[in-house]
């Protein structure tokens, strides 16, 4: 088998947007300016991660998208295919220390990251998308819950058997994009409160085993950047970022 290609499209189309991004938790709302990126069409799939690392993956489950992979692994992947296409990784990783509690972490206080990632915003390898970007990619100049009926789009509770589906087996959105909503949880970038949470990452779109209230263009969780699900993966990005989402003091 040859090698596995990133099929990349550009959004949003036709220009920039000012998309207006909603914490339910907290009740807060801002608005983040997204310029034109490119977003891949599906999920990172098992046979584009093996095939990054050089691993032959077995045809069958090739389309299945890649599940099990923490918000770093996610990380290192985007380098690793960046440096496969001879592209600048986007991401500069270095471990530090961190003290050793002393005492039992109540939950209201961060857990310290021992991981630091910089994210080099002119490189042109392939990095996640933000929050933002992730949200104006799945409404593909919608303003509903979701960019079509949900069993026509997503694989979710409902119609997946209790099972994880191919790619590409639902309908896209207006822009190509496939699977945003339900099939795995998608990674993105940004951390989602480092004030209360610390290092927890944001993730987007719902899954296979979630009902569908989770699968809505809006919807917004968290989860620690070393936690693996069999239902969460990611998708790759490059190209022009977001300014940085001006939130509420």
């Amino acid at each position: 088998m040859g090698a596995v290609k990133t099929h990349l499209i550009t959004v949003p189309l036709p220009s920039a947007v000012e998309e207006l991004v909603v914490d339910r938790r907290t009740g807060e709302s801002w608005t983040a300016h997204v310029e034109p990126f490119a977003m891949a069409d599906t999920v990172v799939t098992r046979g584009l991660w093996d095939d990054a690392y050089g691993v032959t993956c077995d045809p069958e489950s090739a389309n299945l998208p890649k599940t099990d992979v923490s918000w770093r692994d996610a990380i290192l992947f985007c380098n690793e295919l960046s440096l496969r296409e001879g592209l600048t990784p986007a991401y500069e990783i270095a471990e530090r220390e961190v003290p050793t509690p002393t005492r039992w972490r109540p939950h209201s206080e961060p857990e310290l990251d021992d991981w630091s990632v910089v994210w080099h915003h002119g490189a042109d390898g392939y990095r996640l998308p933000t929050d933002a970007e992730w949200q104006v990619a799945c409404r593909a100049d919608t303003t509903g819950a979701r960019y079509g009926p949900l069993d026509e789009i997503a694989w979710y509770a409902d119609n997946s058997g209790g099972t994880i589906h191919p790619v590409r087996s639902k309908k896209p959105n207006a822009w190509g994009l496939f699977d945003l909503l339900g099939g795995v949880w998608e990674w993105c970038w940004d951390l989602y409160d480092p004030d209360v949470y610390g290092s927890y990452r944001i993730i987007r779109g719902g899954g296979w085993s979630d009902p569908e209230w989770s699968c809505r263009a809006g919807v917004r969780r968290k989860t620690n950047p070393n936690a693996t699900f069999d239902d969460l993966g990611f998708r790759v990005a490059r190209g022009a970022t977001t300014t940085p989402a001006v939130r509420p003091d």
